[in-house]
């Protein structure tokens, strides 16, 4: 075999090397293929083996590839394959074996250079790593797949306070905010799936306590069999950030000077407002725009500083007039709306958006307290203003088609309370209006008639229905109005309780009861008794014990005269409640009555545990008697139970002689009606009481 057929070999042997998968195995495939070669080469099955010399010359031409081999095979641990291979050489290469033993020496010591090398520059690049964690702003950790920390950078210390011994004894997730740990394990979760994770902020407790917001993100180590093992986070301090961030935006919807929102942020809210009206045809809200009068002229008088300090007190007076879902607004810019501007706004101007109101009585009841408010004495640079504020106030309607349309009608209102000379309020809607007023009449007068007294007392008869004789009155209050004469109950009571007021009535009514009864006791000497009704508010506050003590101590007259009646649902709306109240009046010496009987909720077993005289049919039973069997029957039950309980029965509402006659066949004892009597002023009762007194003498003689 020639020279250039062995070269052929052995360039075909190293060739043959490359078809691995990688390098290194490259390399040990080629070391193998030309130090064993004479171990399977096809020529062995020919029988022709080629002669030391000729493969030895072939060899030394291709040494430049021969060695190329066993460097890389050295350089990839594999020496022992080289011994291996010297070993199979044929005793006609012996020369050869010197020469190749300095190569696997020379081999050898250029992979524990290599070795070194490697060592080095990894020293170096964990040095250069430390050098950066421990210098970065950013603070840097590096945890296993569980969560524990492994390494703190400095910054930790640095930040949150907390040296590396401390963050070493408490587990990360501990120091997180409880209502951001949930996203922070989620974030850590994709990170080990995805080997990087999303940016996250989240916040974490400082040592003092208090919490730091931190952006973050991970990034996954994996080891050999490229599974997580670990993962480095890079978390930064955005506290201040965070701050500048929402102070930017509080500024870009509040009104600078006040902290007021501003007309963005108020047309904002309003949208919303008018977005749920479009869904709720029952809810309501109204739009109230407030003008100080007089405003330029002070200004000008003094100085839009002294200006500044006005709409700020005014401001906050204003605030104190509104719920916490009301809005109070500055709008001191205008923004262009459907080629329009939406309604002019000075500085002095003010615009309220009140949240799901009642009815059209509400805004115009926060009109009125906010003139109140504004309308105290102002105090600047010592001298005391006294302003006044025109408003114009607007209420949803079905037909509004944006919500712009009510800050323009808000407006229109105000223009008209500045044209009719300013300090009032006007509504936008007549009908509305008209009604808004009347009611803020009807309680001013209210007030009013309480300071004046001018709640007087109507009394209506209490007959035995035996003797037909007056055993007792009701007390019925009247209003004594100064234009409209007496008005009774049905067209003030609820106003006055809207407003508050019917425990003040209530207390005169109960006053004036107990004086009329002590006068009547001694001019006639008869066993009188009145009874006076009670609001389910007088009945649940807390003064009523004390206010009916005084009463009765102030008027000297015996307490089991004065009888109190409670309706039955008023009773059974707290039942355990209801029996303390009435024992504490019981021990007074106060009769109890219940009122409306028949028609409510009670039930036998609490009819008996409460400390009651009298039980009251109801007019509806007995209005119904003759005409409906159910009704007459419920009324026999009545009495029966009442005859049980040794109670008193009092029928009211008799109109008839047939109801009379029925109710005398029930075995009711007591009634009361206009076929009596209607409720009657104190001197036609003492005419009745003595033209009875009159018949008892003339059937005496």
């Amino acid at each position: 075999m020639l020279v250039e057929d062995w070269a052929d070999i052995i360039r075909a042997s190293l060739l043959a090397g490359r078809c691995g998968s990688c390098p290194l195995w490259d390399a040990r495939q080629r070391t193998r293929s030309l130090l064993m070669i004479y171990s399977f080469p096809a020529w062995r099955f020919s029988g022709q083996v080629p002669p030391a010399s000729d493969f030895a010359r072939a060899f030394v031409a291709h040494s430049g590839s021969m060695i190329h081999s066993l460097c890389q095979a050295a350089a990839g641990h594999d020496a022992l394959i080289c011994l291996q291979g010297m070993a199979l050489l044929p005793s006609s290469l012996e020369p050869l074996s010197g020469y190749l033993l300095f190569i696997l020496i020379f081999l050898l010591g250029y992979q524990q250079w290599r070795l070194y090398r490697f060592r080095q520059e990894a020293a170096k690049r964990e040095e250069l790593f430390r050098i950066v964690a421990e210098n970065a702003a950013d603070m840097i950790a590096l945890v296993d797949v569980k969560g524990r920390r492994l390494y703190n950078s400095p910054a930790y210390e640095r930040i949150l306070g907390y040296s590396t011994e401390e963050l070493a004894k408490t587990p990360a997730l501990d120091q997180v905010h409880p209502e951001d740990r949930f996203r922070v394990l989620e974030a850590a979760r994709e990170a080990r799936r995805t080997g990087a994770g999303k940016r996250l902020h989240y916040r974490i407790r400082h040592k003092d306590g208090s919490w730091r917001v931190l952006e973050s993100t991970a990034s996954a180590i994996r080891n050999a069999e490229g599974e997580v093992e670990k993962l480095v986070i890079v978390n930064r301090d955005i506290t201040e950030r965070q701050r500048s961030e929402e102070k930017l935006e509080h500024d870009s919807f509040r009104d600078p000077l006040t902290g007021l929102p501003n007309r963005l942020l108020f047309l904002n809210r309003l949208q919303h407002c008018f977005a749920r009206a479009q869904r709720d045809p029952g809810y309501r809200y109204a739009v109230l725009l407030l003008d100080l009068d007089g405003f330029r002229v002070l200004t000008e008088a003094m100085d839009a500083d002294a200006g500044d300090q006005v709409i700020v007190e005014v401001a906050r007076r204003v605030e104190a007039c509104l719920r916490d879902k009301d809005t109070v607004a500055r709008p001191t810019t205008k923004l262009p709306t459907n080629d329009t501007l939406l309604p002019r706004s000075g500085g002095d101007e003010l615009a309220v958006l009140l949240d799901a109101i009642a009815d059209p009585v509400e805004a115009m009841r926060t009109a009125r307290r906010i003139q109140t408010a504004v309308g105290k004495p102002i105090t600047v640079r010592g001298r005391i203003l006294e302003l006044s504020t025109s408003i114009g106030i607007a209420l949803n309607a079905a037909g509004l088609q944006r919500s712009e349309g009510l800050l323009e009608d808000a407006d229109r209102a105000l223009h008209r309370a500045k044209a009719l000379g300013g300090s009032r309020c006007e509504v936008y809607d007549e009908g509305m209006h008209i009604r808004a007023v009347n009611q803020l009449k009807l309680e001013s007068e209210l007030r009013t008639a309480i300071d004046c007294g001018q709640f007087p007392l109507c009394y209506q008869p209490i007959i035995s229905l035996a003797s037909k004789q007056v055993v007792g009155f009701e007390a019925l209050v009247r209003w004594r109005h100064p234009e409209q004469g007496l008005v009774p109950p049905s067209k003030f009571i609820e106003a006055a309780e809207d407003i508050g007021l019917t425990i003040s009535i209530g207390k005169q009514v109960i006053r004036q009861a107990c004086t009329q009864l002590r006068v009547w006791q001694h001019a006639f000497r008869c066993p009188l008794t009145i009874t006076v009704n009670l609001s389910a508010k007088q009945f649940a506050h807390a003064d009523l014990v004390t206010d009916v003590r005084a009463a009765v101590q102030e008027s000297h007259i015996d307490p089991s005269r004065l009888q109190l009646e409670i309706t039955e649902n008023v009773i059974m709306a707290d039942p355990g409640q209801a029996v303390d109240l009435l024992t504490q009046l019981k021990h007074i010496g106060i009769g109890i009555s219940v009122g409306d009987f028949g028609i409510g909720q009670s039930s036998l077993s609490w009819l008996r545990r409460f400390p009651i005289d009298e039980l009251k049919v109801d007019r509806s039973l007995v209005s119904s008697m003759l005409t409906d069997r159910v009704s007459c029957e419920i009324a026999g039950l009545i009495v029966t139970v009442g005859g049980s309980l040794k109670l008193k029965v009092v029928a009211e509402g008799i109109e008839t002689a047939g109801q009379l006659e029925r109710l005398g066949k029930l075995g009711c004892t007591l009634g009361q009606g206009y076929f009596f009597s209607p409720p009657v002023e104190p001197e036609r009762a003492e005419q009745l009481l003595r033209e009875q007194n009159l018949r008892k003498a003339i059937g005496a003689g």
